[in-house]
């Protein structure tokens, strides 16, 4: 193999290597969307929760966002 045929085949490698390790990272950011979906979910859960105990929803100034 000619040098210009090696740095072909390497630039090759290295796009497909690059275009794979960007296919997974944009999983992994879908995936921590999803999950701060979730958090938020409970976190709003347990808010409405805490605002119907009675310590909570009797206290002046208690705000409910």
């Amino acid at each position: 193999m000619t040098r210009s045929t090696d740095n072909q085949i390497d630039i090759a490698a290295t796009a497909m290597s690059l275009a794979a390790e960007a296919t997974e990272l944009a999983a992994r950011v879908n995936q921590l969307r999803q999950e701060l979906v979730d958090l938020n979910e409970r976190m709003r859960a347990i808010s409405n929760t805490l605002y119907r105990l009675p310590q909570f929803s009797s206290r002046r100034g208690c705000s409910r966002r």
